[in-house]
């Protein structure tokens, strides 16, 4: 076979790769953020949640610790995904995660209260936990372009987080929630069909770089092999956990405790605290057509799309992380996302007071920077860990980002319960700090890769 052909076999082979995970990651965060938006609907519904031998009221703080059940158990899922992803590959589990997200969100149609629906937020945490670790893990080792494919990866991403809240929040201008949390269920179903459809080589990006014997950093390490004992997990994440990658799972859970933080009640404060009004329908339809829409006329939650429309300009800054993480070394890039993230967190509430232009500006900031850190991250991660052990480091990534980072929405629910929004992004800012001071440890110390 001649050089052009095998190129274009590995360029085949990253179109099939990077078109299933970027069909997969906006699935999962169609479903993950469009949660807040029915947690904005749930306050106002609910008055408690009753558990049978106690009924608590419904609050900020409640609904946050309900909420981070499911949102817990998607990061905490993500290390058992990263293990088994090693041993059966990644195709399996991103259809398995497809089919469960969609289930997932059926049941929280069904669901007739708080109990049900925080079950339904179970399920979909757990389902949704296998994504990260298989989809990273085979960009990592099949798609050459390394960085390229985490951009793609993330923009596809984006696209879901900023494209589930904004049809979420459309669909129930005219519709019950229940009924939109079933119509939601349909986009996954028809993703999972797709996926296996897929065809492509896993290991291509390694075998080319590494002559196949599976090891992109000159260790030992075996490639596909993962673990398969305790005994072997306990001794291969010692070994991870040796190197730089116990700074960078630091990093990655106060990236999650941010992220989780403060997208969980963004709705809501929009709304409740800078004073976004909802507008009716009929002052937004013609003459003609409003004269007829009056008394029973939906109206506009404009705290809802504004809250959409900042997670969709998170599209370029995945862009254009990703596309730095093949320029310039991760770590610095880390550096100035947190950072950024600090100041935007302290300045957040008192530009966003100023008028309607400021909010958005800021709004717009932190979307681009909250999502311009995660592929510096992720990239960061396959640059600290042998690629035999790839599954089993964004296992323990997510399980930081997700997992410990669902603490974020606890915590931002318990802040709004006894403090108030200010002391909310000042804790918000601590994290980015933290985050940032651990990205000028790694750039300094830069140890030699595990």
């Amino acid at each position: 076979m001649g050089v052009g052909a095998v190129a274009g076999d590995v360029n085949r082979n990253d179109r099939s790769i990077v078109a299933l995970v970027m069909l997969a990651h906006g699935m999962v965060h169609t479903y993950e953020l469009s949660i807040p938006i029915f947690v904005a609907i749930w306050l106002g519904e609910f008055a408690s949640i009753d558990l049978g031998l106690a009924t608590i009221p419904v609050t900020t703080a409640s609904l946050g610790v309900m909420t981070g059940l499911g949102f817990a158990l998607f990061g905490l899922g993500a290390l058992p995904g990263g293990i088994l992803v090693d041993r059966v590959g990644s195709k399996r589990l991103i259809v398995a995660c497809l089919l469960g997200m969609a289930g997932s969100f059926v049941l929280l149609a069904l669901s007739p209260n708080l109990v049900v629906v925080a079950l339904a937020l179970v399920v979909w945490g757990a389902a949704a936990s296998v994504y990260h670790p298989a989809g990273l893990r085979l960009i990592s080792t099949g798609v050459e372009e390394r960085g390229t494919g985490f951009a793609y990866h993330g923009i596809a991403g984006n696209l879901g987080i900023g494209f589930g809240p904004f049809l979420t929040a459309l669909l129930l201008l005219f519709f019950d929630w229940h009924l939109v949390a079933g119509v939601l269920a349909l986009p996954a179903l028809v993703a999972a069909a797709l996926a296996t459809r897929a065809n492509f080589e896993e290991q291509a990006a390694v075998a080319a770089t590494d002559g196949g014997d599976g090891s992109d950093t000159g260790g030992d390490d075996k490639a596909g092999a993962g673990v398969s004992s305790f005994a072997e997990l306990v001794s291969q994440s010692k070994h991870l956990f040796a190197g730089g990658f116990a700074l960078v799972f630091a990093l990655v859970m106060f990236s999650g405790l941010y992220y989780r933080g403060v997208t969980t009640f963004l709705p809501d404060l929009l709304g409740s605290v800078i004073g976004i009004e909802p507008i009716p329908v009929s002052e937004l339809l013609p003459a003609a057509l409003a004269s007829g829409s009056a008394g029973g006329a939906p109206t506009l939650d404009v705290e809802l799309f504004v809250y959409a429309g900042l997670l969709t300009v998170g599209v370029f800054g995945q862009y254009v992380g990703g596309k730095l993480t093949d320029r310039i070394r991760t770590e610095r890039g880390i550096v100035a996302g947190f950072g950024a993230l600090a100041v935007i967190a302290v300045a957040f509430l008192p530009v966003a007071s100023l008028g309607v232009g400021p909010l958005l500006a800021v709004c717009a900031l932190l979307g681009f920077f909250l999502f311009m850190v995660q592929p510096f991250y992720q990239a960061t991660v396959a640059e600290y860990t042998p690629a035999g052990l790839r599954g089993l480091s964004y296992g323990f990534t997510y399980l930081g980002v997700f997992g410990v980072g669902a603490l974020g929405g606890a915590v931002a629910g318990y802040i709004l319960t006894v403090a108030d929004s200010t002391a909310l992004f000042l804790v918000l800012a601590g994290f980015a700090t933290a985050a940032t001071l651990l990205g000028v440890t790694l750039l300094r110390r830069r140890p030699t890769p595990a």
